[in-house]
Order: structure tokens, then sequence, then C-alpha cells
């Protein structure tokens, strides 16, 4: 993978406190959503949800 901003090589790995929920399940616990980002310029490159199943 290679940042398309500073064409960096290096990415962490990294997540928030606020879970994603389905909009029909509001009291849902939701999942994870977890970011890939640019080591170099800080750039998110990726987001991506943990579970998808906890979106149903």
């Amino acid at each position: 993978m290679i940042c398309k901003e500073c064409n960096g090589t290096e990415f962490i790995k990294a997540t928030d406190f606020i879970n994603l929920r389905p909009l029909h399940k509001r009291m849902s616990v939701g999942t994870e959503k977890i970011y890939t980002i640019c080591a170099g310029c800080g750039e998110v490159v990726s987001i991506k949800v943990r579970d998808t199943a906890k979106l149903k």
C-alpha cells in the first residue's frame, strides 16, 4: 500500500471510541471502525468495519 498524498509506505491502525451502529437499531452496541493511517502525513487511507454482522 502506498499513500496517495505523500507516497509513504508506513501505516498505523487505530480505532475511536464511537462504534458504528445501524440506523434501525439505535440501542445496538454496534462495531468498531478500524482506520488505516499514513504514518508520514496522517492521511486516512482506509476505514474498515470490524464485524459487519453487528450491523444487520
